[in-house]
């Protein structure tokens, strides 16, 4: 089975998928971050500096590299995200603008003709991220929104960003796409248990042992801000 597991920012997403893939032995795979990808594709900026143009190249690089990834997977695995959350996050920015923290107490941004632009070529990205989830995924797993948005600095992210694209990424999938939906939340232990239920995954460890072995990979993830990463890039020239 090919799963994707769904949801918007601080969701619990990547800790649900590394601890799902130890638990059951199925491959997990995974796109590189934004603030991973900055620093090679636009060198010196952070995100909420990057313009409409910035942000397009930003998504297609994510959506190949995950395309790339899933593709040496033939027999299965479990997704942490899909080609439509990239997709999703710069469709809402045409409601709330490139950065999105400059609009909060906005109702939207005012369409620019930069925008309008943006628009269209998102629309039509769209056209191909959609119909690659069509044809890549047999289920979703979405996670509901339920932690608090974890303020990092690394995003241009708040409440209503988060709301929006939560919205937007469960109509594309339930009202367009029509691909099989579980909304699953509850702690990580009920999450586990219920998604290996739901899809009648084996489980090859205690879901204890699984959460401990995803805690340990999550903490060797690399979280260092886009400017830690580019003044790292700028030492290492």
């Amino acid at each position: 089975m090919k799963l994707a597991i769904s949801g918007t920012y601080s969701s619990g997403k990547t800790l649900t998928t590394m601890a799902l893939a130890h638990l059951t032995g199925i491959p997990r795979t995974h796109a590189k971050t934004m603030r991973e990808i900055l620093p090679d594709a636009v060198p010196g900026k952070t995100l909420e500096e990057c313009n409409a143009a910035e942000l397009i190249q930003l998504v297609m690089r994510r959506y190949v590299e995950r395309a790339v990834h899933e593709s040496h997977l033939p027999g299965g695995y479990i997704s942490d995200g899909s080609s439509l959350h990239e997709w999703t996050y710069a469709t809402v920015r045409v409601t709330v603008g490139i950065n999105p923290n400059e609009s909060i107490g906005l109702g939207s941004v005012e369409k620019t003709d930069e925008i309008r632009f943006y628009e269209q070529v998102v629309a039509q990205l769209g056209v191909a991220l959609k119909q690659y989830a069509k044809d890549t995924y047999d289920a979703f797993v979405h996670l509901p929104i339920e932690f608090p948005l974890d303020p990092n600095g690394h995003r241009p992210v708040n409440e209503r960003f988060r709301e929006l694209s939560d919205q937007h990424l469960l109509s594309v999938l339930e009202d367009e796409l029509k691909i099989p939906v579980h909304i699953i939340g509850g702690t990580i232990p009920e999450r586990l248990e219920t998604i290996t239920e739901r899809f009648g995954f084996p489980q090859v460890m205690s879901i204890e042992a699984a959460i401990q072995a995803a805690e340990r990979d999550y903490a060797q993830l690399d979280v260092r801000s886009e400017a830690e990463r580019n003044a790292a890039a700028a030492t290492a020239a």
